[in-house]
């Protein structure tokens, strides 16, 4: 088979779990690249055994499972996905040798940097170490508005979306509602204005418009801690409960 002959959807197949960041990251790569596939949602309080086997190592998704070899690791599955299908669709990495670099080093400080100061933010109890939390993040949000009002485009790498903006991409959905939870603004038009309007513009591109965050869906789960903050967020929504899926849901 001519390797950019169309595979068929039955030759891709993506196991995920609904609330996952990771999954839904993959999902907007697939999109970008306009390659079909099969979904299969896992039940991480059961996992399957298709699960097991094609990720023995982590035993988490998302996998993706391309002409039956599986590929795991959100960030590593993207560029697989970027490469595998190179001909087709935008790139989700920079050609440029020492571009791509830097794409993988600013996902590094999402990962590294970025993602634990909110993820504490949002999961202490409130006092001096939320504080602390809130302040650690900003913090690190300035080096990306920095980033991205130096570079004056729309996304990171370009006027696309690329692999730092999917990396970066459940903050614009996960921040507002940590938000709304908390009661205190971190992301602001007058304190971070490139990357607002970064965030506005990720939420309307295609492979986000395909693949919508399940926001309203998450909400009532309350991101699964049981900490002052989200229960007290539960509380004041009634009926709402702790999905035992999102024991396993992070940020990034």
């Amino acid at each position: 088979m001519d390797d950019h002959q169309e595979e068929a959807p039955e030759k891709v197949k993506l196991f995920g779990m609904w609330a996952s960041p990771y999954v839904l990251k993959v999902k907007w790569a697939l999109s970008i690249k306009g390659v079909e596939y099969e979904y299969v949602e896992e039940d991480l309080r059961n996992k399957s055994d298709d699960l097991l086997e094609h990720n023995p190592v982590h035993k988490k998704v998302p996998v993706l499972l391309y002409r039956g070899k599986p590929v795991a690791e959100s960030d590593v599955i993207v560029e697989f996905v970027d490469e595998a299908w190179s001909y087709r669709g935008g790139r989700i990495l920079p050609d440029d040798p020492h571009e791509r670099a830097m794409a993988r080093f600013w996902v590094r400080f999402v990962h590294d940097k970025l993602s634990p100061p909110i993820w504490k933010w949002f999961t202490a109890a409130p006092g001096e170490g939320q504080k602390a939390a809130l302040g650690a993040a900003v913090e690190q949000l300035q080096v990306l508005e920095d980033l991205l009002a130096l570079g004056g485009k729309d996304f990171f790498a370009g006027e696309s979306v690329g692999l730092v903006d999917l990396s970066l991409g459940a903050l614009a959905y996960v921040i507002p509602m940590y938000e709304e939870i908390i009661g205190v603004r971190m992301v602001t038009e007058e304190r971070f204005p490139s990357l607002s309007a970064w965030m506005g513009r990720f939420l309307d591109s295609p492979p986000v418009k395909d693949h919508p965050p399940p926001v309203e869906r998450l909400k009532p789960s309350c991101l699964l801690l049981g900490n002052q903050t989200t229960f007290a967020f539960c509380r004041r929504r009634r009926g709402a409960s702790v999905s035992a899926d999102m024991k396993e849901w992070r940020m990034t």
